[in-house]
């Protein structure tokens, strides 16, 4: 008797998580709209002993780097190294290297009225790497030049600064399935892996291509019908968040993430129901 009757709850759970699924309102295709979307990049100067400045980049989450402007490499965040040279009282060379390799290099120059600093950033691209499936010589670079204001801070380059400059491509789709009963898997255009949450509230680690464990996890929450939360940590801190939020007639998704110690979302992206 004790049988059946758990055989008989067991075929109502597993309908009632197919019906869930099936009526699931972010089930679906989706399409960026870049014109409502938005890329933040924050970083913050700051003073730290006798010609020393600490880094901080896009939050940090509590990670920054403290660098002496002497022009030597020095080291940085996930085994690289940096250098600061200051060319003169407004203007520095940042460059960031990998095992001597040069990773990316910035011109730093603050604007007259202090309260705009232009990064001339060049990032140079590994070989082998492919721009709509043709390989780019080896030794190409990506040259962007940002322009950050001023959100803290009056003194030279030392404060906090947030850039727009950064565009959202058009062209991005997302798509989101049912995955394991309650959970949810998304999968972008733009990115080679599907990203499945499950939506219990419970920590998951994220594996690396081997299956080990590389420090960080993620967790997944039903907010409420329209409104979900993902949560994000490094060696058991959160380092960020995620809100994927749908419109009240159900056709536009947006999501934001922040990243703690980031006083604006580093992304804010909107979506249409296609």
């Amino acid at each position: 008797m004790l049988s059946r009757i758990f055989q008989l709850l067991l075929v109502v759970c597993l309908g009632t998580t197919f019906v869930w699924a099936a009526d699931d309102p972010f089930v679906g295709k989706w399409k960026v709209n870049p014109s409502k979307s938005k890329l933040i990049d924050e970083m913050r100067v700051e003073a730290a002993g006798p010609n020393a400045f600490r880094l901080t980049f896009n939050g940090g989450a509590g990670e920054s780097e403290t660098i002496v402007a002497n022009g030597s490499d020095q080291p940085g965040l996930q085994g690289t190294t940096v250098s600061i040279t200051v060319k003169g009282p407004n203007s520095w060379e940042v460059v960031r290297k990998m095992k001597g390799h040069i990773l990316l290099s910035a011109q730093w120059t603050l604007a007259a009225d202090g309260k705009t600093l232009n990064d001339a950033f060049t990032q140079y691209l590994p070989d082998g790497t492919t721009l709509f499936s043709e390989p780019l010589p080896n030794g190409s670079t990506l040259f962007l030049p940002y322009v950050y204001q001023r959100t803290a801070g009056n003194s030279g380059l030392l404060g906090t600064w947030d850039s727009e400059s950064a565009k959202v491509k058009a062209g991005i789709e997302l798509k989101i399935q049912p995955d394991e009963g309650d959970g949810l898997s998304f999968q972008r255009s733009d990115e080679a892996t599907v990203k499945k949450i499950k939506l219990d509230g419970k920590d998951y680690p994220d594996l690396d291509a081997n299956g080990g464990d590389k420090g960080s996890a993620h967790s997944g929450l039903r907010l409420n019908a329209r409104s979900l939360e993902v949560t994000y940590k490094f060696e058991g801190k959160i380092t960020g968040t995620r809100q994927v939020e749908l419109s009240t007639d159900l056709t536009t998704l947006t999501e934001t993430l922040r990243l703690v110690g980031q006083s604006r979302p580093k992304s804010f992206l909107v979506f249409d129901r296609e």
